[in-house]
């Protein structure tokens, strides 16, 4: 049986409210949907602090936003082709002094996996810049991972097989360089 549930437009920033999008994706051969790649949406209680943790510390790049500034209501980052939406939880007149801890609880099944291959040199890198975390540790099922958290308390994962033949196939997968040693 359908669902006649409708949007709680209350909860959308009035800046997308009129906005209107139909998308039309191609079919490929088969008749699958043609896809590339993809972008979750990220709704942020601090959008600039979000912003500067994304660019600053993880390395992304803003390469679209609501208007200019760390303090705009939406924002699309980039980085070495991973995606990440930001969108501001609240609107300006209407966010509370502090977080909402029910909200920030909500967070705690909302985990992003990035591919990282140097997994020792981030946890290094994101140790410099204040990040709480642990040491990189192999999964049982060989993945070696790293595992923190954003300013909002979204789970970020990075990771890499730890096996050699495992991690060759990633490399070519994700166009990431091989290191090669001189002879």
């Amino acid at each position: 049986m359908a669902s006649s549930r409708r949007l709680d437009s209350s909860r959308t920033p009035a800046a997308f409210r009129s906005v209107r999008l139909i998308i039309f994706l191609p079919l490929a051969q088969g008749g699958t949907v043609n896809i590339h790649g993809v972008a979750p949406l990220l709704q942020v209680f601090d959008m600039p602090t979000a912003v500067r943790f994304y660019r600053d510390v993880l390395g992304f790049t803003v390469w679209s936003s609501s208007e200019p500034g760390d303090n705009c209501n939406w924002c699309g980052l980039r980085l070495n082709g991973a995606e990440v939406m930001l969108n501001t939880a609240y609107e300006a007149d209407q966010r509370p002094p502090a977080p909402d801890p029910a909200r920030i609880a909500a967070h705690e099944d909302t985990c992003l996996f990035f591919g990282c291959k140097d997994l020792d040199a981030a946890y290094q890198h994101l140790r410099n810049h204040g990040v709480n975390l642990k040491e990189p540790k192999v999964a049982p099922y060989g993945m070696k991972q790293l595992w923190f958290k954003d300013p909002d308390g979204y789970g970020l994962c990075f990771q890499w097989p730890a096996n050699q033949k495992s991690s060759d196939e990633w490399e070519k997968s994700y166009g990431v360089e091989q290191k090669t040693t001189a002879s």
